[in-house]
């Protein structure tokens, strides 16, 4: 069964996850990136994050081609952003159809884990019609990964 993992990451913590599970898993892998940069200055970064979480707001994404039938799962991973799915991945996700489609979403969060639950749910509400798997939340302190490898090899062999 051939498998893609497509991400979004902004400070990278996402992209270490996709990179592991894409290296123990042999598939291929894709990373949404948005048309503009967003800023560097966290507190700048935080209030627009908010601003495009509360209003809706779907980021343009760099074209990408992606024939989801050639693949049996399909690994989805953001970064929780204001206890939600980062704009720039909901917005890859509503560009295709997903029914019949094996997900397996991943998020990464630094923080609490009050969100968590609405990611969740913003993945098969973007998704419907796929088939979803448990979501796997691998929490950060910065950049210190704090679940354990050992974690995400258990959720990947829900895949095997």
């Amino acid at each position: 069964m051939k498998k893609l993992v497509v991400f979004y990451s902004l400070s990278g913590n996402t992209k270490r996850i996709a990179m592991k599970i894409a290296r123990a898993l042999r598939a291929d892998i894709i990373e949404v990136q948005t048309v503009k940069d967003y800023p560097d200055d966290f507190d700048v970064l935080s209030s627009l994050a908010k601003k495009e979480i509360e209003s809706g707001y779907l980021p343009q994404i760099r074209p990408m081609e992606i024939n989801l039938s050639h693949y049996g799962a399909v690994i989805l991973g953001t970064p929780v952003w204001w206890n939600a799915m980062a704009p720039a991945m909901k917005k890859f996700i509503s560009g295709y159809k997903w029914n019949g489609v094996n997900v397996y979403p991943f998020s990464t969060y630094n923080g609490k884990e009050r969100g968590l639950g609405k990611v969740a749910t913003d993945f098969k509400k973007s998704a419907r019609g796929a088939n979803f798997a448990e979501m796997l939340n691998v929490k950060f302190d910065e950049k210190m990964q704090l679940v354990p490898d050992n974690v995400i090899l258990d959720w990947l062999l829900e895949l095997e």
